[in-house]
């Protein structure tokens, strides 16, 4: 079953491509879905072209409506802690596509750009890793999806230890439902490469130092990537590939 981020994903997809309609039906299913994040659909540039459409504001009242059903019963002063790591650690890295289109990877401005992340991600993963020693992996009746989705993102920002240390607590969040198995996926695939393993689920590229281009990390099995992906709901690996401007066809063998 696609999550409220797979389709919200897709509601982005489709806005894109110049289909309206199939973006506020999709919107509308990750509302019902779950999805959270008021913040990011209103500023979301591929959802842009919305916005002007007479479905926009009702759109985003629903939203509204149903996300004053879903904090009822959260642990406020957590959630919000969360809310702000969590517009911490996606602000610069929204601004990564503009400059990096408008300066080059390796200007001042993209360095810079890198010095700013990577000081807030210290910042933030101090802040997590004192929740996750003190509290354990918030649930989602405490927090909601993005509040879970937040403390992913932090640790999977990190670096190999404190991947390594926190992989079983995820896991087993993942296990009761409290973090989507995609994003389990994602950090067992980054965990994998930083030791230096094949990954499973083909999340991770690199940057191939010959060609200077995009390319994924060696991949375990290859030829049945899709078939363990589709197993937790994501999508086939060539229409993730898609999103890196990269052409992909899974090896028959």
């Amino acid at each position: 079953m696609p999550t409220s981020t797979d389709l919200y994903n897709a509601a982005c997809s489709w806005a894109l491509a110049g289909d309206a309609t199939k973006a506020f039906q999709y919107l509308d299913r990750a509302t019902l879905a779950g999805w959270e994040n008021l913040a990011h659909v209103q500023q979301d540039t591929d959802l842009a072209a919305l916005h002007a459409d007479k479905r926009w504001q009702p759109m985003l009242t629903k939203l509204r409506a149903q996300l004053a059903k879903l904090e009822a019963n959260y642990n406020r002063p957590l959630k919000q802690q969360l809310d702000s790591i969590y517009a911490s650690d996606q602000g610069g890295r929204q601004q990564y596509a503009e400059i990096q289109k408008q300066y080059g990877d390796k200007s001042p401005q993209m360095q810079a750009l890198w010095k700013e992340i990577e000081a807030k991600d210290a910042r933030n993963l101090q802040k997590i890793t004192a929740l996750l020693d003190a509290h354990g992996w918030p649930t989602k009746a405490e927090v909601g999806n993005m509040g879970t989705q937040t403390v992913f993102l932090v640790i999977q920002h990190s670096n190999l230890p404190t991947l390594e240390k926190y992989f079983p607590m995820a896991r087993q969040a993942a296990e009761r439902g409290d973090l989507a198995k995609s994003a389990l996926a994602l950090m067992q695939d980054r965990l994998l490469m930083w030791q230096g393993k094949p990954q499973i689920y083909g999340s991770q590229l690199h940057t191939d130092p010959k060609t200077n281009k995009m390319v994924f990390y060696t991949i375990q099995d290859e030829a049945h990537v899709d078939e363990r992906r589709a197993a937790i709901g994501m999508e086939p690996l060539a229409s993730y590939a898609k999103r890196f401007g990269l052409e992909y066809t899974v090896p028959t063998k």
